[in-house]
């Protein structure tokens, strides 16, 4: 009997199904090579959506999605709707209802792949970023609005429960790769909250002596993922570092089209999501030009979530190939549209 995997797709805005169009074309021709069955459902939410009902997606939304094996989203944000709206009417719920409070995002440069930076020859890394409190809390709010003394407040919240346990799935990662692990901290400056997350830290640090840990700063951080980015393997951070840090990663191996991501409920108990970084692009959405390699890295960690892992490594692979060929869209320096991006990668597979 064919195994199935039910897969929930949101396009969502932009160039989100131009990107999600690519990459489920890669995973159905993979399916049929290696024998298991995709049954996409599709889903039409986001910036549209919202202008034709009023919200992001439907009140039955989140049980919709409980029913699924997984969530492959595209991208979300439109120039005339606020972000409050977009994210925290759509990508955010998604997080939180399901326990995907690890966000995963890897950076790793091939050989033959243009970037900034003059030696990026050995860059293999992943943020582990911890994806439901810290800085992006709901608490808070405006008071005054419109006088003089208006003002804004935004608790950041970090609980003993969310900072252990992403310090420990990150110490199972980093002993399944190189053994190093590299904490992110501004503890010098933010006097609880940080000074919490380090002590937490150095707890579990205890409990993984035969890991090599690293506290680092994050200013100074941002300086070693650019002078010497060799040197970091698995970087443990709290949800605003994480999403910065990992902006920066990508862009050290040439562009954020690159950058894949998954957004992990460890326990399995719901399903996890799939996205690429580099969010709905509205200056190039409809131009033919976007780089769908992140969206197509980012199923190949659907892939290997799922079990698929000889379909996630084929995949990634077939990426890899590209990057050192040069068959790369016009961000990598290449010449490659999205299109031909597309016919270039299901060529690879199909060798």
């Amino acid at each position: 009997m064919t195994r199935t995997h039910r897969i929930a797709s949101i396009p969502g805005d932009g160039i989100g199904p131009e990107v999600v169009d690519v990459a489920r074309s890669a995973v159905d021709l993979l399916a049929q090579q290696e024998g298991f069955g995709i049954d996409w459902i599709d889903f039409d939410w986001g910036s549209e959506f919202y202008r034709r009902y009023g919200r992001m997606m439907p009140e039955s939304g989140l049980d919709e999605l409980a029913e699924t094996d997984a969530i492959f989203f595209g991208a979300v944000g439109a120039p005339d709707i606020s972000d409050a709206v977009t994210l925290w009417g759509l990508l955010i719920p998604i997080r939180r209802e399901f326990g995907q409070y690890v966000n995963l995002r890897p950076a790793k440069h091939v050989d033959g792949l243009a970037g900034p930076l003059k030696n990026p020859d050995g860059i293999d890394l992943i943020i582990v970023r911890e994806n439901s409190e810290g800085e992006y809390s709901e608490l808070g709010g405006r008071f005054g609005r419109g006088t003089p003394q208006e003002f804004a407040s935004q608790d950041a919240v970090f609980s003993r429960h969310g900072i252990e346990r992403i310090t420990t799935y990150a110490a199972h990662l980093a002993r399944k790769r190189s053994g190093r692990i590299t904490s992110v901290t501004k503890s010098n400056g933010i006097i609880h909250s940080m000074t919490f997350w380090d002590e937490v830290v150095n707890e579990i640090a205890a409990e993984h002596d035969d890991l090599t840990w690293r506290s680092v700063l994050v200013d100074a951080m941002s300086a070693e993922l650019v002078l010497k980015p060799q040197s970091h393997d698995v970087i443990v951070c709290s949800n605003l570092f994480g999403d910065i840090l990992s902006d920066l990663a990508s862009a050290t191996i040439g562009s954020l089209g690159l950058a894949a991501s998954g957004n992990i409920n460890p326990e399995r108990t719901a399903p996890s999501m799939f996205e690429s970084v580099h969010g709905s692009a509205p200056d190039i959405a409809g131009q033919g030009i976007a780089n769908p390699l992140a969206q197509v890295s980012s199923a190949a960690m659907m892939l290997d979530h799922l079990g698929e892992q000889s379909a996630a490594k084929r995949l990634n692979d077939a990426v890899d190939s590209m990057l050192r060929s040069g068959q790369v869209t016009q961000d990598l320096g290449g010449s490659l549209d999205t299109k031909g991006a597309e016919e270039a990668l299901l060529a690879v597979l199909s060798q």
